[in-house]
């Protein structure tokens, strides 16, 4: 499974400039572990950091109690990671700060260099991972053997997929917001509005699902995949059947919550044709790679020109394969089969499109280094079922799901949780 973790974190951190002045008073008590009034600023301006909202003590109020739920539901996530003797690896950690450090174009390291700049203390990302990765070990460990899908299971969802060929099929993303009780739904309702709004001006779906969803598919940047009217709720169903590609819903009241959907593509499955590329690419690091808005320099400039002259030796896709080798293979040069509806962003897609078989590309500059691409065939090909692995993914995510949200509500109700004063 792969997964997205809070990449907003860092871009809220870097760019979050002078902190509000806040005061240190209880917001909640969780079983005697305390949430102040500064972790809930704290969060309400990586938030707002994050979407592009203005940070103004107005905002800040406003986001407040969802916030505080959110809070909340973290640290009994937090309690019973402890209370199970749940220990997260630190290889895992160290995996989650490389895919964020990739999602940001940073070098190994750069991340800690980067909040240490800023003033941030390293340990406050690291916290925030365990509590990602942790909460998915506690599920699983609850599930037990019951997680993972029979065989019987995977030939009883094909035998359905099978009866659905050519039905329409909904790529969709989604952010849920959970409501803790009936008294605070119209505090989740205006996050949800709030969030919404920063998403139609073009704050990126995936980086906010990541940080902010309290769904399973937020490590996937809350991405669901292709999926059948009939695995949606009944709600969203009947909004997603009237979106346009790329629209953002307004919010869907569902079982426990709010879900804020995203339609990424529409398609007809087992029909519908997709052209699926084979690739080659090399890859040349740049040390030091070029600062944040910063220009190419001499020393990537250097590495641009050795790689344009050492691509332009290969003719064919097994020439590749050496040119990588010679910079030290930190990507692979095959990627694997590449279905080009899901390259981003669209000019990259454009030029994969266009570019003849067998003939090497100019670098394409990034901040950590440039990269050469060798398109060795395009075919097009019926979209089929899904493989054995993505229908497996699909139960083990809905079953997770949940099991994530009956395993809150019986700790919140097994709690004593005091906000503003009174115990809930």
């Amino acid at each position: 499974m792969n997964r997205i973790f809070g990449i907003s974190l860092l871009a809220a951190t870097l760019a979050a400039g002078a902190a509000l002045a806040q005061t240190a008073s209880i917001a909640a008590v969780v079983n005697g572990q305390v949430i102040t009034n500064q972790d809930v600023a704290a969060r309400a301006r990586l938030l707002a950091v994050s979407t592009g909202m203005p940070i103004t003590p107005d905002l800040i109020t406003r986001l407040a109690p969802q916030v505080t739920n959110q809070l909340i539901d973290q640290t009994l996530e937090l309690q019973e990671i402890n209370r199970r003797n749940v220990v997260v690896n630190e290889s895992d950690i160290a995996g989650a700060i490389a895919h964020i450090e990739q999602g940001n174009n940073l070098p190994a390291g750069g991340l800690k260099a980067h909040l240490a700049d800023a003033g941030v203390p390293f340990d406050t990302l690291i916290s925030q991972l365990r509590i990602e990765l942790g909460w998915q070990d506690v599920l699983h460990k609850v599930l037990g053997p019951g997680l993972q899908p029979t065989l019987g299971d995977l030939n009883a969802e094909k035998t359905a997929l099978k009866s659905q060929v050519g039905s329409t099929q909904y790529h969709i993303s989604e952010i849920f917001v959970q409501v803790s009780d009936p008294a605070s739904d119209a505090t989740a309702r205006q996050f949800a509005d709030e969030v919404i709004k920063q998403l139609r001006s073009g704050a990126p779906f995936p980086v906010i699902a990541a940080q902010f969803s309290q769904a399973p598919s937020a490590l996937q940047g809350g991405d669901l995949g292709f999926v059948q009217l009939s695995q949606l709720d009944p709600a969203v169903a009947a909004i997603v059947q009237e979106m346009p590609p790329g629209a953002v819903s307004n919010p869907v009241r569902v079982p426990g919550g709010y879900d804020i959907v995203q339609l990424q593509q529409v398609h007809k499955m087992g029909t519908d044709v997709q052209t699926i590329l084979s690739l080659r690419q090399v890859f040349a690091p740049f040390s030091p790679p070029i600062a944040p808005g910063g220009s190419i320099g001499p020393a990537q400039g250097a590495v641009i020109e050795k790689l344009r002259v050492a691509s332009a030796k290969a003719h064919a896709c097994s020439d590749m394969d050496a040119v990588n080798a010679e910079f030290g293979t930190v990507h692979p040069a095959d990627p694997g089969p590449v279905d080009i509806a899901s390259v981003t962003p669209p000019a990259f897609q454009k030029l994969l499109a266009t570019m003849p078989l067998n003939q090497a590309s100019q670098p394409l500059v990034a901040a950590d280094g440039a990269t050469v691409v060798m398109v060795c065939s395009r075919q097009s090909q019926a979209t089929g079922l899904p493989s054995d692995q993505e229908i497996g993914n699909i139960i083990v995510n809905q079953r997770v799901q949940l099991e994530s949200q009956q395993l809150l509500d019986s700790l919140r109700h097994q709690s004593i949780i005091t906000q503003d004063g009174t115990q809930q």
